[in-house]
């Protein structure tokens, strides 16, 4: 029977549907199918011990089990084989780089992956690899070195600008600017690269260069991705309090009024939509103004009437001047405080929905698939 045969063995279905009392899930089905490929492969393995072939993919079911130790000692088994073919071998040093990746050892599995390279050279699955390596152990300038051999701009504009952001960190303004021209230069609409500009614009205090960096960044970037921008800004003015203790650079409360002025100004002179009319609010609310804070978010709900977190927060400002029960102003403030956790990012690759930013999926790993999620569903 052909090795590739034995993975369907372990899928087919069931003659008679599941009844209503069958339980289980898609993730248990894949574990249960797996599980019996494991047991074909093994079977297949004790009949012919010789095939190489079937021997590698026993590993990778290891691999995909957790068992890292297993698929291990399989690599090596066949590694050490003599007269084995140098193809194979390279394979098989290629699949044990990636079972130390699993198990964390990433010393050794960048020597797996050097050793594979040196018979099938540097190919884009070894780069690929590599930088992923790379990323874990925080070499982010390595990383981005890897990406850029295969042609990954976005990736490599990525591990860039956080190469620039480690050197804003130590106080290295320089080296930090000197990245983010690279990582701009290599993706121009790089989301990565314009927030940490912007940011870093903001924490230094200077209006105009935030004016400047702020109005290139949502210029250059796609409109449904612009809310990145905002939502790193609002977190870099929160950490950056004068008073709250934190270790970064503190602006104080007048330079901060200043900065979210010049950040509403710049971004009044694009063609209005929803999202930048609420992130102005939230502006606004970061600066305890009501009244701007409820005029933007009464514009953004005129061109998206169905932006519940819009709503929501108009909703509350509305409250703070009603005279309520307070049985009723506690029920309410319950179920604005709750609705607010909801998550607002979503891929739109996978559905994968999150509370957090993120430019890589932590799911399907799609790079810049996020959007915020303006509509309740």
């Amino acid at each position: 029977m052909p090795w590739n045969e034995l993975f369907r063995l372990g899928r087919k279905k069931p003659k008679h549907p599941a009844g209503p009392q069958a339980s289980g899930t898609g993730e248990q089905h894949t574990l249960q199918d797996t599980r019996a490929a494991i047991e074909e492969l093994s079977q297949a393995v004790r009949n012919n011990p010789e095939s190489v072939e079937i021997y590698l993919a026993l590993g990778n079911l290891y691999r995909s089990q957790g068992e890292i130790e297993r698929a291990i000692h399989i690599r090596n088994s066949l590694i050490a084989r003599p007269g084995l073919d140098p193809a194979l071998k390279a394979r098989s040093q290629f699949e044990l780089g990636r079972d130390f990746r699993r198990g964390g050892m990433l010393d050794k599995s960048r020597q797996a992956f050097e050793a594979s390279s040196q018979e099938l050279g540097r190919t884009e699955e070894i780069e690929l690899e590599l930088a992923r390596l790379a990323a874990d152990s925080g070499e982010f300038e390595r990383a981005a070195e890897h990406y850029g051999r295969v042609g990954r701009s976005m990736s490599e504009a990525h591990f860039l600008a956080r190469q620039a952001g480690e050197h804003f960190r130590l106080g290295d303004v320089a080296q930090g600017e000197k990245y983010l021209r690279q990582a701009l230069k290599v993706s121009p609409s790089s989301p990565e690269a314009w927030l940490a500009s912007v940011v870093q614009a903001a924490l230094s205090g200077s209006i105009e260069l935030l004016r400047l960096n702020l109005q290139s960044a949502c210029a250059a970037i796609p409109a449904p991705q612009r809310f990145l921008l905002l939502e790193g800004l609002l977190e870099a003015l929160s950490a950056a309090r004068a008073d709250n203790g934190a270790n970064g650079p503190a602006l104080s409360p007048a330079q901060i009024s200043e900065l979210v002025q010049a950040s509403v100004e710049v971004l009044a002179t694009f063609p209005p939509d929803a999202l930048l009319c609420y992130y102005c609010a939230k502006l606004y609310l970061f600066e305890a103004d009501l009244e701007n804070a409820k005029h933007w978010l009464e514009k953004s709900l005129v061109l998206n009437a169905d932006f519940w977190l819009a709503r929501l927060e108009l909703v509350s400002l509305v409250l703070v001047g009603q005279d309520l029960t307070p049985f009723l102003r506690d029920q309410l403030a319950y179920f604005i405080s709750h609705a607010r956790k909801s998550k607002r990012f979503v891929c739109q690759s996978c559905g994968f929905r999150w509370d957090k930013t993120f430019f890589v999926c932590p799911r399907c790993r799609a790079w810049h698939s996020i959007l915020f999620r303006q509509e309740f569903s």
